[in-house]
């Protein structure tokens, strides 16, 4: 081993084997064949393919064969073909090297050492072929062993069926509705509000019947193709209201907060109209107003949503640059990008963009919860920033909503019955990149902000948010790939299909079972989750959790400042040290809250937290954090192996398990009720090895570096004794300052 001084030696051997000939795995001994769903066909496929390992920056890895199908891209080596060290998380639908085709996000080409984006016809076909997935898995594959042919054939077949314009009935959820039995699991307590009884059920749930009615007026959309056919308004519109302007310019019922207040959502009028037309739908609008607005009784605030939040195209710019942070082709690109790692998150203003909708659902809350005032909140459309914000304002002031099947019938309520244009947002038929947007993603960011920084609020986990948001990519279930309820009812039928079984039997993601066994599902519920307490008034005071705020507000002093806001004025010198420009940008911010506003937010967090109560999120500038466990999974270098939040739970967990043990010792009578609850999580054995990404990655191998920034360990290579310390603490304060 040469000293820290010492210069390496000229090479004086030449090799004239490619590194992927050093590194070839045992050929395969049997053929290996996919694993095909029902209704999914096989269309091309390559042999001698070989699939580079991402985190390794030398090039190593494994031959196998590449297949494309009508829903997936697939390589097979020879651990595909049998079942041993399979994951303990395990997805039954989409295995680890699978791609269905609608989470290709781009294919780029090498040749002759350069990337070139693949679209359309191909002249000439790479020598290697790397694939960005929308989940920010990267694939990489050399085709340079391939035969010719083979290689004509897969790279056509995967840019053409990933990437080209199709069809709505071409997507491979008709395919496997169509051939799948319907042998779904009949226990699933989302409400899907697909009856009216349903609507009904939640009106008597948020005691909105008072002043709200569920409508049928849209039976056979007869009012618009773009309205449920049920849906609740204000009693006093009538029918003939309803039916004037397609559903246009009427208030639309969200919920309702235990004080009567309401949540109301209203698409608008088209704006280029003649004055005539205007002016009408404008004594229309006044005419609606007034019968909702009736003070000192009823209040109503407007929201157009278009002048206070971003556009959608704002929010699409955003996100393009935030993932490319992640799409990492190898380490040494990870390494390159460490050293300015901080001004380029900021420059991509995606933390940004959730910070003011969580302090827009602030407002919204404060206006319902303390000023007893509606909010009708006013998009062209209704179903896009609408959905975020009632749908946080719910997850924030309705404890229902923080379970697991309370979340899921919101977004049913809210997105899928509500009209979300999934199909179009995530552009799952490559039809138009001008209306994809990710605002469904959007939302499961701002609610993981409220799940990490409460997490015993919460029946679901982070990871549960995860999945959700890798199933917006799973063409089998019915539940992200629609615009709207008439799209979905007019396509069920099977006339385009030779089926004998009639209408589709669409699934829902909410069947978890359909993609994880038992085990697996247990990564989905929060084991620490603060059950409601029982509504006794002398176990109410001693049930109230200690809100450990000061521990969870990173590098401020411990000491609250007496001037405490949105962004604190005497902020920490620390914070200002690290953060410089940001969060002076953000102390002198034009957008500064009312002190109505400031005076609710400050008064709320000067209080313990009742985790069945209100939430309100902290918005201060460190506290948007990155979702580490869906934007850093697949990235090795950023893992704690033995540490992260997962060793805590692991801890705890233990210490649960031991507890119910002792328990069950202690009382013989009940120890099957209780150890009924001892599975919670049966794989966190051993924490010191797992990743803090866990349960997407394992026991992954070391990177090459270890994981602090570029300009630190530059400053620590020529150490020596550095790495010979033992266990030792090394203060590394100064160097970051």
């Amino acid at each position: 081993m040469l000293g820290g001084g010492a210069r390496a030696a000229k090479p004086s051997f030449v090799s004239y084997i490619s590194p992927e000939e050093i590194h070839i795995k045992e050929p395969i001994e049997k053929e290996v064949n996919p694993r095909l769903l029902p209704g999914e066909l096989l269309l091309c496929e390559a042999s001698t393919v070989y699939k580079y390992m991402q985190e390794d920056g030398s090039n190593r890895g494994t031959y196998g064969k590449l297949v494309c199908t009508n829903f997936k891209i697939s390589f097979l080596d020879d651990d595909s073909a049998s079942d041993d060290n399979e994951p303990q998380f395990k997805n039954k639908i989409v295995g680890e090297n699978d791609i269905t085709l609608q989470c290709v996000d781009q294919i780029y080409g090498v040749y002759d050492e350069k990337k070139k984006l693949l679209t359309g016809q191909l002249r000439k076909y790479p020598e290697k072929l790397i694939i960005y997935c929308k989940d920010l898995r990267v694939f990489n594959f050399c085709l340079r062993y391939t035969k010719e042919e083979e290689v004509k054939r897969i790279v056509s077949g995967i840019v053409h069926h990933s990437q080209t314009p199709k069809l709505l009935k071409r997507l491979f959820l008709f395919s496997y509705a169509s051939a799948a039995p319907n042998n779904t699991d009949g226990r699933n307590q989302t409400v899907m509000f697909e009856t009216l009884e349903d609507w009904r059920d939640e009106l008597e749930r948020t005691k909105g019947n008072v002043k709200y009615k569920a409508v049928t007026t849209n039976e056979g959309y007869r009012v618009s193709e773009k309205l449920p056919l049920y849906f609740v308004v204000p009693l006093c519109i009538s029918e003939e209201s309803i039916l004037k302007y397609e559903g246009r310019g009427i208030p639309i019922w969200c919920w309702s907060c235990h004080n009567g207040a309401a949540l109301l959502k209203m698409s608008t009028f088209p704006k280029e109209q003649d004055d005539s037309t205007s002016q009408m739908q404008k004594a229309f609008l006044d005419g609606i107003y007034k019968t909702i607005s009736k003070p000192p009784y009823e209040l109503l605030k407007l929201d157009d949503l278009s002048s206070s939040l971003p556009s959608l195209q704002d929010i699409q710019t955003a996100y393009t640059r935030f993932k490319q942070l992640f799409l990492i082709d190898n380490c040494t690109d990870f390494w390159a990008t460490d050293v300015k790692w901080f001004s380029l998150l900021e420059s991509t203003n995606w933390l940004e963009i959730i910070r003011r909708v969580l302090k827009k659902a602030i407002e919204v809350a404060e206006c319902l919860e303390i000023q007893h005032t509606n909010v009708l909140l006013i998009e062209e459309s209704a179903t896009d920033l609408c959905c975020v914000i009632s749908s946080l304002v719910q997850v924030m002031m309705d404890s229902y909503s923080r379970t697991k099947s309370g979340f899921q019938s919101l977004i049913q309520k809210e997105w899928v019955i509500g009209g979300h244009s999934f199909l179009d947002r995530c552009n799952h038929l490559h039809k138009s990149e001008k209306e994809e947007a990710p605002v469904f993603l959007l939302l499961l960011n701002c609610v993981w902000q409220l799940v990490q920084q409460y997490p015993p609020a919460f029946e679901f986990t982070e990871t549960y948010l995860t999945v959700l948001s890798d199933s917006l990519y799973v063409p089998i279930f019915s539940t992200f790939f629609f615009n709207s309820q008439h799209q979905r009812d007019t396509n069920k039928s099977g006339e385009s299909l030779k089926t004998q079984s009639g209408p589709f039997r669409f699934l829902t993601v909410w069947d978890w079972a359909v993609q994880f066994d038992p085990k697996a599902q247990a990564f989905l519920n929060n084991p620490l989750y603060a059950e409601k307490p029982k509504p006794d008034k002398s176990q109410r005071k001693t049930a109230r959790f200690k809100h450990q705020r000061q521990l969870s507000l990173p590098l401020t002093q411990a000491k609250p400042s007496t001037k405490r806001g949105f962004f604190r004025e005497e902020t920490d010198h620390l914070i200002k040290n690290i953060l410089g420009k940001r969060i002076g940008k953000f102390i002198n911010s034009s957008d500064e809250p009312p002190n109505s506003l400031r005076e609710f937010y400050d008064s709320w967090h000067s209080k313990p937290v009742d985790y069945h109560g209100l939430l309100l999120p902290r918005i201060d500038g460190p506290e948007i954090k990155v979702w580490a466990q869906r934007y850093l999974r697949w990235i090795p270098e950023a893992q704690l192996h033995g540490g992260g939040t997962i060793a805590t739970a692991a801890k705890i967990l233990d210490l649960m398990e031991e507890v119910q043990s002792l328990q069950v010792k202690m009382d013989e009578e009940h120890s099957q009720a209780v150890s009924g609850d001892v599975h919670s999580v049966p794989m966190l054995r051993n924490s010191a090895r797992l990743s803090s990404l866990f349960p997407f990655a394992l026991l992954q191998r070391q990177s090459v570096k270890p994981a602090l920034p570029t300009s630190t360990w530059k400053d620590l290579e020529d150490e020596d004794d550095l790495v010979k310390r033992d266990d030792e603490f090394v203060d590394l304060s100064g160097d970051m300052l």
